[in-house]
């Protein structure tokens, strides 16, 4: 199997566009749990202690999806590097270790969303039920 230099580079923007909406969830989240913390030392309530423990997994979740992405995109960089020198042989193999590594954050990002879909859900009962009751 033959490699370019050029096939690694591929994966640059993917990847850098993958980064910066994982940044923007990690930033979006963080400002929610901030207000639902100030809420709930004002008033403590069990639901909000539920969306703050639903929302700190899903911050960690996120964590390990910017973790394996920047994985991918280094291990893209040193598989062109190895690519370069020509060391075809290691720089296949460390790309399609880069590959696994965007797999593994792609799927971890497709458990958050799903975490995220089904709390929006819970959240909204309470009005899908009100709604039924009328």
């Amino acid at each position: 199997m033959n490699l370019s230099i050029e096939t690694p580079a591929l994966l640059f923007s993917a990847t850098s566009l993958i980064l910066l909406a994982y940044t923007n969830r990690f930033l979006t989240i963080a400002q929610i749990v901030r207000g639902l913390k100030q809420n709930y030392e004002e008033k403590e309530s069990s639901k909000t202690l539920l969306e703050i423990k639903n929302l700190n997994l899903r911050l960690t979740l996120i964590r390990y999806m910017q973790m394996f992405g920047v994985l991918s995109l280094f291990l893209s960089v040193f598989a062109m590097l190895l690519l370069f020198f020509q060391m075809s042989t290691f720089g296949i193999y460390l790309f399609g270790f880069s590959l696994l590594c965007l797999l593994a954050s792609l799927g971890i990002s497709f458990w958050e969303i799903s975490i995220s879909v089904n709390a929006l859900r819970l959240h909204l009962s309470d009005l899908i039920d009100q709604e039924k009751k009328k």
